[in-house]
C-alpha cells in the first residue's frame, strides 16, 4: 500500500475518531451535569440545529458544539437529519461520479447515503437529544406530489419556480449548479435529469420542513451556508413560518465565523445598515491592528483560508510573466469562482460573471488608452469544489486573440494579486471580497455584481451594464480615494473582519481543509462566560440579537 493511501486511511480514521467517541468521551466525565443541563432545558426556547447533510465535516463539529453550548444556556435544543432520503444534496458533486449516469437514475449510492446519515447520528446520539428525520416527516401523498411536479415542469421553466410563494426552483437551480461546478448548465451531459433530481430534492425538503415547524414551533433554526439543496429550502421555509434563521460560514481568520441573521450571509452583508460600523470610534491603535491583518493576507498567515502558496510579489518578474507594462496606465478586473453561490441578486449589472467579464474585454477592446489585467480567482482550481467552467476557456472561446492591452492572469499562475493589483488605477470587481481590502489601502473599486463591499459608499456601484460603462468611460481615474473614504473603507474593513468574524477558539482545521476537529477539553468550556465569541453566538441565537 502506498504512503498516500496510508496516509488517507489514518486520517479517515482519525476524524472518525474525533466525531463519533468524541462527544461521548467529553459527556463521560460530567454526565450527571449533563443529564441535569437537558432537563433544565426541556422548558427553555426551542432551537431546531439543522444540520441535514451529516457528513459535512465543517457542519457537524460546530454545529455539535452549538447543540451542546445552547443547551447549557438553557435552550431545548432538537437535531434535522436526512436519512439517506433526499434525492440530491449538496454532498453530491459530478467530480465523485465515474458514470453519472447512475446519479441521474439512482442518486447518490447506498453506502455514501448510509455513511452521510450514520456520521450524523452517531455524533448527534451522544449527546442524547432529539433527531428528527427527513423521511419521517413527508407522508407518501407529498412524495408522490412531489414526483409529478418534478417530471411537470419543463427544465426552464425550474429556476423561476415558486412553492407557495417560496424560491423552490431558485435553489435547486444553485444546487445544480454547484453539482456540475458550472455557471450555467449548457452543454452539460444530463443536465435536465440532475436538475430534476434537485429540484424535487427542494420540494421534499419543502414538505418536510413545512410539517416539522407547523407541528412543533421553534423560536429559531441554525445551520450552515443557507442556499443550495437542502440549506436554502430550509431557510425559505422557516421564513415564511416565522421562525428565525441563523446562517453561518467558516471566515477567512483562524478560528472565525460569520453568523448572519434572517437570511443568508451572501444577501446580508450586502444590505447590513452602515450604522452598524461607519460611526465607530476609531483610533490609530484600531487601525493598526486591521493594516497589520491586511498585511499578513498577502500570505495568509492570520487565516485558516487561503488560495495562494508562496505568491509572487516582484513586479517585474510579474510583468515579464504576464506582458503587462505597470509604467502606462492599468486596470484591474479580479472574477470569483464561475458556479460559486448562483443566486438572483437584482441589483447586479449583468446576466452573470461570465457576461460581465467578455463585455469588459470587448469594452476595452477599444481604449487603446488603457491596460487591462484580469486576475483569475486562483480557488478555481484550489477551491474546495474546483470549477469545471474555467473563465480562461470562456475568454479563449469568445477572444481567440486578446486585444493587444488586455492580459490575463490564469488561475494557477503565483502572481500577487495585491501586488498586480496595487500597481493599478483602479480595480473592477463583481463578487469578490477582496475590494473590501483594496479600498482600505486607497485603491478605488467599481462593483459590477455581489460584491460584499457594495451599497457602503465607498465604491462605484454599477446596477446596470450602461450605469458600468459609464463609470468605465471615467477611467483613468489618476488619483487614489480621498482620505475620508479610505478612513471610511478601513472601518469597515475592521468591522468586517474583527466584529463580523467571530472567534471560537475550539477547532482546528484538517489537512484536507473540508473538516474541522475539536479541541475541547470539558463541557466547562462552553459554559456562559468561558468563551467571549461563543457568548456573542449563542446570545444571538437565543434572544435574536445582532
Amino acid at each position: 500500500m502506498g504512503l498516500k493511501k496510508i496516509k488517507k486511511l489514518v486520517f479517515r480514521k482519525n476524524t472518525q475518531e474525533v466525531n463519533r467517541r468524541f462527544w461521548e468521551r467529553i459527556i463521560k466525565a460530567q454526565r450527571a451535569e449533563w443529564e441535569q443541563a437537558l432537563y433544565r432545558a426541556q422548558k427553555g426556547p426551542k432551537i431546531l440545529i439543522a444540520t441535514s447533510t451529516g457528513k459535512e465535516g465543517m457542519a457537524r463539529p460546530v454545529e455539535s458544539l452549538l447543540a451542546v453550548a445552547l443547551t447549557l444556556r438553557g435552550a431545548n435544543v432538537h437535531i434535522l437529519l436526512c436519512d439517506q432520503f433526499l434525492p440530491a444534496c449538496s454532498i453530491a458533486l459530478s467530480t465523485m461520479m465515474p458514470d453519472l449516469s447512475e446519479f441521474v437514475a439512482h442518486g447518490l449510492t447506498k453506502r455514501k447515503c448510509l455513511e452521510c446519515h450514520q456520521k450524523g447520528v452517531s455524533t448527534y446520539e451522544a449527546l442524547g437529544l432529539p433527531i428528527f428525520s427527513y423521511r419521517r416527516l413527508v407522508a407518501p401523498d407529498d412524495i408522490q406530489k412531489a414526483e409529478e411536479t418534478a417530471g411537470s415542469v419543463p427544465t426552464d421553466m425550474i429556476p423561476a419556480y415558486r412553492w407557495n410563494g417560496m424560491a423552490v426552483g431558485e435553489h435547486a437551480l444553485a444546487g445544480a449548479l454547484r453539482f456540475f461546478a458550472r455557471g450555467d448548465l449548457d452543454g452539460e451531459p444530463h443536465a435536465a435529469q440532475v436538475l430534476q433530481r434537485y429540484f424535487k430534492a427542494a420540494l421534499l425538503t419543502a414538505v418536510a420542513m413545512r410539517n416539522l415547524l407547523r407541528d412543533i414551533h421553534f423560536d429559531c433554526a441554525v445551520f450552515h451556508h443557507g442556499i443550495y439543496i437542502p440549506q436554502g429550502i430550509i431557510g425559505e421555509v422557516a421564513r415564511s413560518e416565522r421562525v428565525r434563521v441563523v446562517n453561518w460560514v467558516r471566515a477567512y481568520r483562524n478560528r472565525c465565523f460569520i453568523f448572519s441573521h434572517n437570511d443568508t450571509y451572501h444577501h446580508t452583508m450586502m444590505t447590513e445598515p452602515t450604522g452598524r460600523w461607519d460611526n465607530m470610534s476609531w483610533n490609530l491603535q484600531v487601525e493598526q491592528q486591521l493594516l497589520e491583518y491586511l498585511k499578513s493576507r498577502w500570505q495568509g498567515t492570520m487565516d485558516w483560508v487561503s488560495f495562494l502558496e508562496n505568491p509572487q510579489f516582484d513586479l517585474h518578474k510579474i510583468s515579464n510573466e504576464i506582458g503587462v507594462d505597470f509604467s502606462k496606465p492599468t486596470i484591474g478586473l479580479l472574477t470569483n469562482v464561475i458556479w460559486d453561490a448562483q443566486l438572483h441578486y437584482p441589483a447586479n449589472a449583468f446576466r452573470g460573471m461570465v457576461d460581465w467579464v467578455l463585455q469588459t474585454i470587448s469594452y476595452f477592446a477599444k481604449r487603446s488608452d488603457l491596460q487591462l489585467l484580469i486576475r483569475v480567482h486562483p480557488a478555481e482550481l484550489t477551491g474546495m469544489v474546483p470549477s469545471r467552467q474555467l473563465i480562461v476557456d470562456e475568454i479563449r472561446t469568445a477572444f481567440p486573440e486578446l486585444p493587444q492591452n488586455v492580459f490575463v492572469v490564469p488561475p494557477e499562475s503565483r502572481v500577487s494579486t495585491y501586488a498586480a493589483m496595487l500597481q493599478c488605477d483602479a480595480v473592477i470587481i463583481y463578487g469578490t471580497k477582496t475590494g473590501v481590502e483594496l479600498t482600505s489601502m486607497g485603491v478605488p473599486v467599481i462593483v459590477a455584481g455581489e460584491a460584499w463591499i457594495r451599497n457602503k459608499g465607498i465604491t462605484l456601484d454599477a446596477n446596470s451594464p450602461e450605469g458600468y460603462f459609464r463609470f468605465l468611460d471615467l477611467l483613468p481615474l489618476r488619483k487614489r480615494m480621498e482620505e475620508t473614504q479610505i478612513q471610511r473603507a478601513r472601518k469597515y474593513a475592521y468591522h468586517f473582519f474583527f466584529r463580523r468574524m467571530i472567534p471560537m477558539e475550539f477547532f482546528e482545521s484538517t489537512e484536507r481543509r473540508k473538516a474541522f476537529k475539536l479541541t475541547l477539553r470539558s463541557i466547562e468550556d462552553l459554559k456562559p462566560g468561558k468563551s467571549s465569541g461563543l457568548d456573542i453566538i449563542c446570545d444571538e441565537i437565543l434572544k435574536g440579537t445582532a
